[in-house]
């Protein structure tokens, strides 16, 4: 019996209908195998996963290969976003076993839990030994089998240790994980290593901060230099905005095409800030887009943001996105479709399958004439209108909390540059102020959502949909990334209860997650029980549970002046400087941190009674220092803390600018706050 029926994970109902006797992730299926006496498969994957599809046609939905699996195996299906923690522990397993990783992720283990044997994709007919093999295995070297888990058990256990302080996270170290990432740069394409092509959304922050302490060019040129290869790159939707998950190939061109909210949440934040440093006009267009595609495409309203459009449409990968030149002259006619496809790349040959071609932008647009601008802007137009048309992706509808955080942050620093920037002169300015209203209502929406339907008896839970809450409790990640955006809520909205659930969040995270010696558990002390606890540092595709949680720590200890907060960050980023020095592309978020720590991080009162702030708020957000945070409003404002006992001088609107809750005099001149900053 399949028993996925009632799931509330897109992905676990995507296989409600297999001849295999799915169970869900429970302590029901694994009493199962010890009654039964046989092995259980873990299969891990999620909704948007190409070659999770694959193997479900391939295998899962066959009738043979199920009735190997029914006879033999208990098997549990697990959606790798709602359960992390359960996704970690086998991770780990796999990669050490193997030596790599993904998805989707087949694991064999006991009955009570401990893998033995473990892999990724399986063809069909490999798929069909393997099954038989362990079966044979159990049944005639279980001694051999239970060793083999056991030692499995022993050495992810060791893997996972949360680890003690051994040393502050200093400038040196950081300096050094700017200049390791420098030296593996692809100095061609951008970004670093080569194909598959991820891109380093938290690295590139890294660098931007990394280039406001030092003044290094060179870690702003590579920041800069990789945000213009993708923008230009087909991983980048060049007519609706948004980032694929990464491209399949070195150089930035042909995606694998789902698009997963947390890449996009921290890709406009990388983008935002670049704009904030340079205003650079591509990265300006690139922010606003992607904010609008997050409004659009992934916004529910009254639920979230929804975590992923589909790799494949109709299960085909691309189908939805490529094009030919006779396609682009049906829709254009001859005269525009040729200037589409020297503009988007598109030959005869293609760059993809069947002589497609995923669009990349193969000309400078943002700094041409004005009539080239908006000859492509109508093209771009005509031909979302034919592509929306065609049969689209499939869209995972699942509120994470965590990834919901991220992109809370992201629009929040959106907004306040947007506005920062705000040109009615300028030719796009009503589209921006459109995409500003509409990401901002989203954003908005999406923290009533958290607060209200994700927070449960003052626990915060993993996911919701519907507008219904799922059982899978909130991880580390989730405690931090969620903190973390109330806090830039309070910022941008001035209300203290965005505030005060941040305290309330970041209680929880120290009382059920802190470990004795400074570090951070990825799950609670009273979560369900593991072969392992995981602990994982190290931040890939969204920051580790643990940079998120000392990002927020250090965000809420800055705007409250409770050093309790601040004192936890700096022990627990200790546990991670030596990995930052080791591996600075796998530390991208916690060396981010870390340059708010040795910024100060400053904290930026504007007490003014203007409802826009005025000028010094925007000089506050124009130069504001790494990790600064910044509020404005009246004197003594309710639930700002940053506003209590500062009063206007002279009756005009006044800055106070501190630095590790120490303050310089209050000013109400914009070049005497600037020169606070550090502004140059």
């Amino acid at each position: 019996m399949n028993r996925l029926a009632e799931a509330t994970s897109p992905y676990l109902l995507q296989h409600a209908d297999n001849p295999v006797d799915w169970w869900p992730w429970c302590e029901e299926a694994f009493a199962e195998a010890r009654r039964r006496d046989v092995p259980v498969i873990i299969s891990v994957g999620y909704a948007a996963c190409h070659w999770c599809h694959v193997m479900a046609h391939e295998s899962f939905e066959d009738e043979s290969v199920a009735a190997l699996m029914n006879a033999d195996f208990v098997s549990v299906k697990v959606d790798r976003e709602e359960r992390p923690d359960v996704d970690a522990v086998y991770m780990t397993a796999t990669q050490a076993m193997t030596g790599q990783g993904g998805w989707p992720m087949t694991v064999v283990a006991t009955p009570d839990g401990s893998p033995f044997f473990c892999g990724t994709y399986f063809p069909r007919p490999n798929f069909v030994r393997l099954l038989q093999s362990v079966t044979s295995a159990w049944r005639d070297q279980r001694d051999a089998v239970l060793q083999q888990g056991a030692a499995v058990v022993e050495a992810i256990g060791g893997a996972q240790a949360v680890g003690g302080l051994t040393a502050p996270l200093t400038a040196d170290l950081l300096d050094a994980a700017a200049a390791q990432l420098a030296e593996e740069y692809d100095e061609t394409n951008g970004g670093f290593g080569g194909a598959p092509k991820f891109p380093p959304h938290m690295n590139l922050l890294f660098l931007l901060r990394h280039h406001q302490r030092t003044g290094s060019a060179r870690s702003l040129e590579i920041a800069r230099h990789t945000s213009e290869a993708m923008a230009r790159g087909g991983i980048y939707d060049q007519l609706a905005g948004g980032f694929a998950r990464y491209s399949v190939d070195g150089h930035w061109t042909v995606p694998h095409f789902e698009k997963m909210l947390y890449d996009n949440a921290l890709l406009l934040r990388s983008y935002t800030q670049l704009w904030r440093l340079t205003g650079d006009r591509l990265a300006r267009r690139i922010a606003r887009d992607t904010a609008r595609f997050l409004a659009d495409e992934l916004h529910r309203p009254g639920e979230g943001f929804a975590s992923a459009l589909d790799a494949d449409t109709q299960g085909v990968e691309g189908l939805t996105y490529v094009w030919t030149p006779t396609q682009l002259v049906e829709v254009l006619g001859e005269e525009d479709g040729r200037f589409a496809a020297d503009l988007f790349g598109v030959t005869e040959s293609g760059n993809f399958e069947h002589g497609t071609s995923v669009l990349r932008l193969a000309r400078d647009v943002d700094d041409a004439d004005p009539a080239v601008r908006r000859r492509w802007q109508e093209v771009v137009g005509r031909l979302l209108v034919a592509r929306d048309a065609r049969p689209q992706p499939a869209r995972d509808d699942k509120v994470v909390a965590a990834w919901n955080g991220l992109a809370i942050t992201a629009i929040a620093e959106f907004l306040q540059v947007a506005a920062l920037y705000a040109n009615p002169d300028d030719e796009d300015a009503n589209l921006m102020d459109g995409v500003a209203i509409v990401a901002d209502g989203a954003l908005r929406d999406t923290a009533e959502h958290l607060a209200t339907v994700h927070l449960v008896d003052g626990r915060l839970r993993r996911v919701s949909r519907d507008k219904v809450v799922g059982e899978p409790a909130g991880v580390l990640e989730d405690y931090g990334c969620v903190a973390e955006a109330f806090c830039a809520l309070h910022q941008l909205t001035g209300e203290g209860r965005w505030l005060e659930l941040a305290g309330r969040l970041l209680d929880v995270a120290l009382d059920r997650f802190a470990a004795p010696d400074g570090g951070f558990y990825d799950t609670a002390d009273d979560a369900e029980r593991l072969v392992t606890r995981p602990a994982d540092p190290t931040d890939n595709a969204t920051p580790s549970g643990r940079s998120a949680i000392v990002a927020a720590l250090v965000a809420y200890a800055a705007l409250t002046g409770e050093t309790r907060y601040r004192e936890a960050a700096e022990t627990a980023l200790g546990t991670v400087a030596p990995i930052v020095a080791r591996h600075a592309r796998f530390t991208g978020y916690a060396a981010t941190v870390g340059e708010a720590l040795l910024s100060g991080p400053y904290e930026i009162a504007v007490v003014t009674d203007q409802p826009a702030g005025g000028p010094l708020l925007a000089a506050a957000h124009r130069y504001a220092p790494p990790g600064a945070v910044i509020v404005a409003g009246r004197p003594d404002q309710p639930g700002v803390p940053l506003l209590a006992d500062r009063p206007m001088v002279d009756g005009r609107p006044t800055a106070y600018a501190c630095r590790g809750f120490v303050c310089e005099r209050p000013v109400t001149e914009v070049d005497d706050l600037v020169g606070q900053l550090g502004g140059r």
